[in-house]
């Protein structure tokens, strides 16, 4: 491969549903530059972009893959993104860096979710786009049709490539020295038609279609003259805005000759070839062996290893212009969304924004002695993949691996015992749950031991009622009937066994604890013994006071479309959920604001998205405390109770 002028280098991004044919329109744009000698399928297994064993194994996109194809003395670095909603983050990562974006379609299913997705995408991140209708060679596949069903669903914007007409039109609404023009009937030049065109593409008041067939190549070369003359050059693009080392904004512009800037837009973690990062050069040049700084990790990154990549293959590169991209291997102190320039002109671009995981689950190994390498494990993935987390929840002590959907969340544990041969077994998620009391009690903690030698003794008298705080102590002794130096021993006791309530050993809280009477020994008594003391009187006291369990409420922000309100709402019902607002969103959809218990949603991702055919989406943190009804609470202690015993046996 060549190197290229930044002129010459576009970059594209390939967005669609799961399954309208991105990978194998790569095979087909491959073939036709003659880089590939025959057509790979998906179902094979051999395609170029598809190489990743799993990605193999499942027969679907699991990862984004950078595939640059040559055509015509042009470079198009063309990313495969994943069509499963599950790998949302890879997306993502790869729009931070594209200059257009090509949304395929497969003509013979017509608009599906991911198509609506990856238009709102392009919207939301005012990227550049194209429609290219796949699989036209199919039976009984109507395209006058689809492009009209586009234009309604889209508007009309989307124009095809053979519409001289709707072209015209399209391109005259982008400049009024243009639309006098064709008011009047005379013809664009040349020039006038392709900058129009340009610009309406960038802009996003033309959106153009063009059809191919990956399988008789009809179309392919269309698509590609078309991206070297309508999607924007790298210095074409608006400056980048990043801080400088005094947080203060600093423009970094697509230029060869300016000080080097890379961006990392993504990052795998393979076992055996080490870490591998991906970057774009946004400004300068960057020179093998060069050494550049990351103003997050605060060290310096010699650039000892750099190729190009071609789905699996590499080729040595020695130097890299602004607007192309390139991989890296074994950089120490840098991972996704990080920034490499000169440390004396530090400067730090925006990291990207992963969605936040909203699919829980309980995981641990099969073996217990893999627990840290189960660990370790995950923290090497979450490098590859941002958009999962592991969490250790210190009250129910579980591991929980939190990602978009279930499906994710497999491919995950599949990962992780192919590469690092650990097996993980999905576990019945606890619910941090609380202990509180709705009552007042008054009680005395008494503790004496005598068995030769120094004895213990603490006695303690305690009124116990709720507080707004977590914790509230205070005493009203009086007449010396407890020495002032034990009173911080019998808050410390108190404050102890708040970690672990009497009902089913859960975290107490919102508790007043006022130590007004008691009595001491002269010789027995100590701090341990009034600490003793203190408990004794906790257990009794909270037991005493009407105590009840609490269990978590999740607040909720749920965007669907209207058409799907009333299921939702049906649904989050069952959940003993509460819906408490409703307003419409800037995209014609509605946002619906819930509160639900945390025990019910774990589900929930999966249900809503069968709901909604994938068209919902929502966000879920923690609100409040709440008290769980009765016949639930006796659930949750009976079974605390079962495993006490279980553990005493």
């Amino acid at each position: 491969m060549k190197g290229y002028s930044s002129d010459k280098i576009r970059n594209v991004v390939l967005l669609g549903h799961g399954g309208c044919g991105k990978t194998t329109f790569l095979e087909a744009a491959l073939l036709a530059t003659k880089v590939i000698n025959r057509l790979g399928k998906v179902e094979d297994g051999n395609t170029v972009s598809d190489y990743d064993k799993m990605e193999i194994e499942k027969k679907y996109s699991i990862n984004t893959t950078m595939v640059p194809v040559e055509y015509n003395g042009y470079k198009y670095n063309f990313l495969d993104t994943p069509g499963f909603f599950d790998f949302v983050g890879e997306v993502d990562s790869a729009m931070s860096t594209v200059s257009a974006a090509i949304i395929m379609v497969d003509a013979s299913e017509g608009i599906q979710v991911g198509t609506e997705k990856a238009w709102e995408l392009c919207s939301e991140t005012d990227t550049p786009k194209f429609m290219v209708l796949t699989k036209i060679d199919k039976d009984s596949v109507d395209c006058d049709k689809l492009v009209e069903q586009l234009r309604e669903k889209f508007g009309n914007s989307v124009v095809t490539d053979d519409d001289e007409d709707a072209l015209r039109e399209a391109v005259a609404g982008t400049d009024e020295a243009l639309m006098e023009k064709f008011f009047n009937d005379e013809p664009f030049t040349d020039e006038e038609f392709t900058n129009g065109l340009m610009d309406g593409i960038a802009n996003g008041d033309v959106v153009p279609i063009i059809k191919a067939s990956s399988f008789t190549g009809e179309g392919i070369d269309e698509v590609l003259r078309s991206i070297a003359r309508y999607v924007p050059t790298p210095s074409k693009h608006a400056p980048y805005i990043g801080k400088n080392s005094k947080n203060e904004d600093v423009e970094v512009i697509t230029d060869v000759s300016a000080d080097p800037v890379m961006y990392v837009y993504k990052t795998i973690a393979d076992p055996f070839m080490g870490k591998i990062s991906y970057a774009k050069v946004l400004s300068g040049t960057v020179k093998l062996g060069q050494e550049l700084y990351n103003p997050r990790s605060q060290k310096s990154e010699k650039l000892g290893s750099m190729f190009f990549v071609r789905g699996k293959q590499q080729e040595n590169a020695t130097e890299v212009p602004a607007g192309d991209m390139v991989a890296l291997a074994k950089l120490q102190h840098t991972k996704t969304g990080d920034t490499l320039c000169l440390k004396a002109k530090a400067v730090t671009m925006p990291g990207i924004n992963f969605p936040k995981p909203n699919y829980f689950v309980a995981v641990e190994p099969a073996e217990k002695k893999d627990e840290e390498k189960m660990a370790q494990g995950l923290h090497k993935l979450m490098e590859e993949d941002p958009s999962f987390v592991l969490e250790r929840n210190v009250e129910t002590h579980q591991s929980l691996l939190g990602g978009q959907g279930d499906i994710q969340i497999g491919i995950i544990r599949a990962k992780l015992k192919e590469r690092y041969g650990v097996s993980v077994k999905v576990i019945p998620q606890k619910i941090a749950y609380r202990e509180t009391i709705k009552g007042s009690s008054d009680v005395q903690g008494k503790h004496k031991k005598q068995s030769g030698g120094a004895g213990q003794y603490g006695d303690v008298w305690i009124r116990f009622s709720p507080s707004q705080q977590n914790f509230e102590f205070s005493e009203e002794l009086f007449g010396g009937s407890i020495p002032k130096n034990y009173v911080p021993a019998v808050e410390k006791g108190l404050l102890e066994c708040m970690d672990k309530g009497p009902l089913a050993g859960c975290k107490v809280q919102n508790v007043k604890a006022v130590l007004y009477d008691g009595s001491y020994h002269d010789v027995d008594s100590n701090e341990v013994s009034f600490k003793i003391a203190a408990s004794l009187a906790f257990k009794k006291g909270i037991v005493a006071a009407n105590p009840c369990l609490l269990e978590p409420i999740m607040k909720l922000e749920i965007t669907v479309p209207e058409k799907y309100t009333g299921d939702v709402m049906g649904d989050m019902n069952k959940r003993r959920g509460r819906i408490l607002g409703m307003e419409p969103t800037d995209n014609g959809k509605t946002k619906l604001l819930a509160e639900a218990p945390q025990s019910e949603l774990f589900d929930y991702a999966i249900v809503l998205r069968a709901m909604t055919q994938a068209r919902g989406t929502f966000t879920v943190e923690f609100s409040k405390y709440e008290e769980l009804p009765a016949h639930l609470a006796e659930k949750v202690i009976e079974a605390h109770k079962a495993e006490v015993e279980k553990e005493h046996k």
